[in-house]
């Protein structure tokens, strides 16, 4: 590993597991976070998760999975231009995740909708529970046993109410704190990911034309360049080229702009960078304006498009409709999840433990297994 500033996280001033473990022999903490993450179920099925198209429109749209490891490469290159814990990056980058539903953020709306007498649903702490308590893998403990500084990167915001129930992981929350700047970069890894990706997405789908997107300075700016250097180059690689300068743009901003804020700033550790009365990764106020206004963009011309809108709406029905079946008869869940249901319904109370379980099971499920699931209970033909 690179050097580190004194302000990166690193195992010798970790705030270790929450079960104990012997250290590893080759490899540090954050290092056997990012592997129990990649070898867990939740990582692989985000294969089948959408992250705008559902899996089976295109073989070539970006999943929850291949926008994870993005996420993961740009975090990694930040964390390393700013001399910090690239290892505990890769790991928040790859958990960030874990707890979304199938179909998006549409599903998410949905299930918090079915959840709202019960706590709601949120997926970004349902990630939290996925490495904390859903995962089975181990004889020990429940979950991954994470790292508190894996852990504190995928909360990324949480309510107070439900910050005080999370322990020492959401204590930052209660007493107005910071995380480390690993989790911060991971934030912002995130939005320069799927801002861009979803713009690649959106034009190979033909929901977005160029003609659109050049009135968007990030995008136009870079598009007339790259025309005027290569007028005569194929339309799909001028695509890639202004996708990968757009990143560049936006990466080498942060860096620059972070750099100087963390500079001034002069934290002597890690402690110093959570008790900061802001979030010291941050981008330059003109690059914050040029993304807000391809996040509006996007939000009008791909988001609401109608053919997105219209799958969004399937979404939402299918996911209604599992939720419902479910609550009304637990039999109809597989054995392993009705044991668990049984279990939260004692532990929370026989209706809100047994709707939090049916959540669960709902936002683990990958797009194609909700199609089926919702086939076998509301389609008669289907007798499987």
């Amino acid at each position: 590993m690179h050097d580190l500033a004194p302000y990166a996280a690193s195992q010798q001033v970790s705030r270790g597991r929450v079960y104990k473990e012997p250290v590893a022999v080759y490899r540090d903490e954050y290092q056997r976070d990012r592997d129990r993450i990649i070898h867990s179920a939740a990582f692989r099925r985000l294969e089948y998760k959408t992250q705008v198209f559902v899996n089976h429109e295109g073989d070539m749209f970006r999943t929850r999975l291949t926008h994870s490891i993005e996420v993961a490469q740009i975090g990694r290159t930040i964390a390393r231009a700013l001399r910090l814990n690239e290892d505990l990056t890769e790991a928040v980058a790859l958990a960030h995740d874990l707890g979304h539903t199938p179909f998006g953020h549409s599903g998410q709306d949905a299930l918090n909708e079915c959840m709202s007498n019960f706590g709601g649903f949120e997926h970004n702490l349902q990630s939290l529970r996925v490495v904390d308590v859903l995962e089975e893998r181990y004889p020990e403990f429940p979950g991954l046993n994470l790292t508190f500084e894996t852990r504190e990167g995928i909360l990324k915001h949480c309510s107070l109410q439900d910050a005080s129930k999370l322990g020492e992981v959401g204590r930052r929350f209660i007493d107005q704190q910071q995380p480390g700047l690993e989790a911060q970069l991971c934030n912002l890894a995130d939005e320069i990911a799927y801002n861009n990706h979803d713009v690649d997405d959106g034009l190979r789908a033909r929901l977005l034309n160029v003609e659109q997107l050049c009135e968007v300075p990030l995008f136009g700016e870079q598009y007339a360049e790259v025309v005027k250097c290569w007028p005569d180059l194929p339309k799909r690689r001028v695509i890639h080229e202004v996708i990968r300068r757009m990143i560049n743009q936006q990466v080498t901003d942060l860096i620059e702009i972070t750099r100087k804020g963390v500079e001034a700033f002069d934290a002597p550790n890690i402690d110093a960078v959570r008790a900061a009365g802001k979030p010291l990764v941050t981008f330059s106020g003109d690059m914050r304006e040029m993304q807000l206004e391809l996040k509006r963009f996007l939000r009008k011309h791909l988001y609401r498009h109608r053919h997105v809108h219209r799958m969004a709406v399937k979404a939402q029905a299918i996911i209604r409709t599992l939720f419902d079946a479910f609550m009304r008869d637990v039999d109809l869940l597989p054995a392993a999840v009705r044991i668990s249901t049984r279990r939260l319904e004692r532990e929370a109370g026989d209706e809100a433990g047994r709707a939090r379980a049916v959540a669960d099971y709902i936002a683990g499920m990958t797009d194609r297994y909700a199609m089926l699931e919702y086939g076998r209970i509301a389609d008669p033909t289907t007798v499987i």
